[in-house]
């Protein structure tokens, strides 16, 4: 039987070393895994994963480049949450809540994790995932403040300065904590909290006319740890 690249055979096989690289990869690293260990985690032979693939560094660009098809997902979030609202902060904080709890999914951290250990080494994987994923999440949600500038509904300057910053005060504990420890337990609640306190200071710092910042709900972990010291 010919083994020649086209076919529903070929898409199989290259589907299952696609999938155990991706496996084998967010647990041991790039330099932990071998295409000894890929043909066996696939159950293929070696001589077939060099068929799909010329070698290591292009089986790993392609699986980490493929995953930026997922951030569609965070870019229509972006854009449907902000186009119409009349209420900003409520959005704000609707959005704040999906994104973060997209965001923190442990695949996500493990992959964000392994491009960065490997910027180093493949630079332009990296720029490119970043350019092609988050870089898109940001313009978009900067388009989006500022359509509401200019409704008066935030305030604002610099609308991808403001994305920034919306951003970086949303994910800047839990992402860090996790990438730092590789603690990736985030509870919802907890999640939430984080989320909510984002957009009270995003609404004081930006907040237009008829913006106010929501409600205190509960408060984020890391403040409830240091309050409880001592």
């Amino acid at each position: 039987m010919s083994d020649a690249p086209t076919g529903s055979r070929w898409a199989e096989k290259h589907r299952l070393v696609a999938e155990a690289a991706t496996s084998l990869f967010l647990c041991k690293g790039y330099l932990g895994t071998s295409m000894d260990d890929i043909a066996a985690e696939a159950g293929v032979s070696k001589q077939t994963v060099y068929k799909h693939f010329s070698d290591k560094e292009q089986l790993f660009g392609e699986i980490v480049l493929a995953t930026v098809d997922g951030i569609e997902i965070l870019v229509r979030m972006v854009g449907a949450a902000l186009e119409t609202t009349a209420d900003p902060a409520s959005d704000l904080r609707e959005l704040a809540r999906q994104f973060i709890t997209t965001l923190m999914q442990p695949d996500l951290l493990r992959l964000r994790r392994l491009v960065i250990s490997t910027a180093d080494q493949f630079p332009e994987i990296g720029r490119s995932w970043y350019e092609q994923g988050f870089e898109r999440v940001l313009a978009t949600l900067a388009g989006r403040f500022a359509q509401l500038a200019e409704r008066g509904l935030l305030e604002m300057e610099d609308p991808l300065l403001a994305a920034h910053h919306f951003v970086g005060i949303l994910l800047w504990i839990p992402v860090n904590r996790a990438m730092f420890t590789g603690d990736e337990t985030s509870s919802p609640p907890e999640l939430d909290a984080y989320a909510d306190a984002a957009v009270r200071a995003f609404c004081r710092a930006y907040g237009g006319r008829g913006v106010a910042p929501q409600r205190k709900g509960t408060q984020p972990a890391a403040s409830r740890r240091k309050g409880s010291r001592g």
